[in-house]
């Protein structure tokens, strides 16, 4: 057996570190076949661009995301060899950097018994669709958290339900990929929140935004507008296709559980849905507004 000999904070190429322990040459995560170790690169920089956002969380942990650029992310191979380190005997050793240039050690890892890994959302490599990912809590043995959190919050216990500020731009998509522009149809979401908002403040109705995060989540989900003088929840789109509607049905179904007492749901949209959609609406208890000159009309329930 080869003793490990690399001190937290040294530096050296990969290729050396690959040389002496074994594993995989590319990709982040390479269980060696020659030592008891598991060998762990991370790039937060670079791994922006691939859905990865790893980093320190306020638990304690390196927050680490597993192997897989494309489609939902499944627990076989390297991930696998993670998740099954202790009942193999493997050591967890971290590094920063993952192209074949220098990494930097940062120390032995492993994963605690309780809550060890969850799942999170991020986008395919080159800003494609969203994907389901694991991400593991790597705990330290011999390396010290680093100065600064980098990820916002470690999934809460309990549901957590708070109101913010309707002017806060947050979007869910943002949440998962912050770097990212908003795409046009946001914007013009935006825009109709705005225009609606200032509608309904001027008939005294006092107006915010609910910020959802289930137990167990990472990101929170956040509403479009809480009317809370009529307890309506409404989510907004820019657009009245078949797709945006029923994606904001789903939304609103998702948000009012949580919500107590349960409110009232409503679709604000950029013109009046053909009549199929609106029937659609109906049928499950939601109203649709859209804007109508310089008010707004809206469907009965």
């Amino acid at each position: 057996m080869t003793d490990w000999s690399i001190e937290v904070g040294k530096q050296l190429k990969r290729v050396e570190i690959h040389e002496v322990y074994g594993g995989r040459r590319q990709g982040g995560i390479g269980p060696s076949r020659v030592t008891d170790n598991v060998l762990v690169f991370t790039d937060p920089a670079k791994g922006h661009k691939h859905g990865y956002f790893d980093g320190w969380g306020e638990d304690g942990c390196y927050h680490y995301a597993g192997e897989g650029q494309v489609g939902d992310q499944k627990m076989t191979q390297g991930n696998l060899a993670i998740l099954k380190h202790k009942e193999e005997g493997r050591a967890l050793r971290l590094f920063r950097g993952i192209s074949s240039g220098v990494c930097e050690y940062l120390g032995e890892f492993v994963l605690p018994d309780e809550n060890p890994w969850y799942l999170t959302d991020a986008p395919e490599t080159g800003d494609g669709p969203i994907r389901s990912v694991i991400m593991f809590r790597l705990k330290p043995v011999d390396a010290a958290p680093a100065v600064g959190v980098q990820l916002p919050h470690t999934p809460p216990k309990a549901l957590v339900v708070d109101d913010v500020d309707v002017e806060q731009h947050h979007t869910e998509r943002t949440l998962v990929d912050p770097a990212r522009e908003p795409y046009e149809a946001e914007r013009r979401e935006a825009a109709l929140v705005r225009d609606y908002v200032e509608h309904l403040r001027l008939l005294g109705h006092e107006i915010t935004r609910k910020r959802i995060t289930p137990a167990g989540e990472l990101k929170p989900l956040y509403t479009d507008v809480f009317d809370r003088t009529t307890n309506t929840l409404t989510e907004a789109k820019g657009s009245v296709t078949r797709e945006a509607i029923r994606m904001a049905l789903g939304q609103l179904l998702d948000y009012r559980r949580h919500i107590d007492p349960r409110p009232s749901l409503a679709i604000l949209a950029p013109s009046r849905p053909r009549q199929d959609l609106i029937d659609l609406c109906t049928d499950v208890a939601v109203t649709v507004v859209w804007p109508n000159g310089d008010s707004y009309q809206s469907t009965g329930i």
